[in-house]
């Protein structure tokens, strides 16, 4: 498998990183990762957007431009030639002579094997555990998941599937996903601050607004937990139904009619992108 680090392609097992790089020394780095279908990556201006805004806010100067980006993200696919994949870009503080100090970034960039079922299951769902946290600067798509990977334990435990991050009674996002809950008034409501705005959030708004209405807003706790249907979103999850909080049935303990719904026109949405080339 090839990969792509700094101004070269080498094989997966040379895109090796200095141990004073950031990353290794501080966990300072960002990154975004996006899927490929038919050779196709969906959505990727949206998520090089991101990128570049993660990349702003800890003052990290990207080394390409969005285009230079996908000419590179195109030739790695072509290299491959591994139609339906999951493509990660890595941007890190760069090498640190103090190990505290960024420097010039390096940038890696890998492609993996990544296969989703594109029919709805009705039967896979989400019990979630809820935990008092916020993330460190939550807009950047950072490669810190410190709290994440130390909560797995106390989700394990729990008996549940991931943890819903709470502050002060009010929800922001899971570890890898964003969360929406429909209200009984047919509604879709997601948090609008201390989230990552995920990209497959964004086109879920805009799929929705088309039938429904949808807010960004403050969402409590106790919204969710009365919620009709609450459901989750990421890249690799498309959107996944939450069946319980905190051993709370949400609803009626399955996929609802708005989540099947709102699943199917994002399925047709990639389709219409998939179709399209690039």
């Amino acid at each position: 498998m090839w990969a792509f680090i700094n101004n070269q392609f080498v094989t997966a097992d040379q895109a090796v990183l200095p141990v004073s790089d950031l990353s290794i020394q501080r966990g300072y780095g960002i990154f975004d990762f996006f899927r490929t279908v038919e050779h196709v990556p969906l959505f990727i201006d949206h998520h090089l957007v991101r990128l570049q805004h993660s990349a702003s806010v800890l003052r990290l100067q990207l080394p390409f431009s969005n285009d230079e980006l996908k000419n590179i993200v195109r030739e790695l696919i072509n290299k491959n030639n591994l139609p339906t994949s999951g493509i990660r870009i890595t941007v890190t503080g760069g090498n640190a002579a103090d190990t505290y100090t960024p420097t010039t970034p390096n940038i890696v960039i890998t492609q993996s094997p990544l296969t989703m079922d594109a029919a709805f299951d009705a039967s896979k769902g989400l019990h979630l555990i809820t935990e008092e946290y916020v993330r460190e600067l939550p807009t950047v798509k950072s490669i810190n998941y410190l709290m994440g990977i130390y909560l797995q334990q106390k989700v394990k435990d729990a008996g549940a599937d991931d943890v819903l991050y709470v502050k002060n009674g009010h929800i922001s996002e899971l570890v890898r996903s964003n969360v929406f809950a429909v209200t009984h008034q047919n509604e879709l409501i997601t948090s609008d601050a201390n989230v990552l705005y995920g990209i497959t959030r964004k086109h879920i708004l805009q799929v929705a607004a088309q039938t429904m209405g949808e807010k960004e807003q403050a969402v409590s706790l106790h919204d969710v937990l009365h919620a009709k249907e609450v459901f989750v979103s990421s890249t690799t999850k498309r959107l996944l139904p939450v069946f319980s909080i905190n051993g709370n049935k949400i609803g009626n303990g399955i996929a609802g009619t708005v989540t099947t719904d709102l699943y199917q026109r994002f399925l047709e949405l990639e389709h219409q992108v998939i179709g399209k080339g690039w």
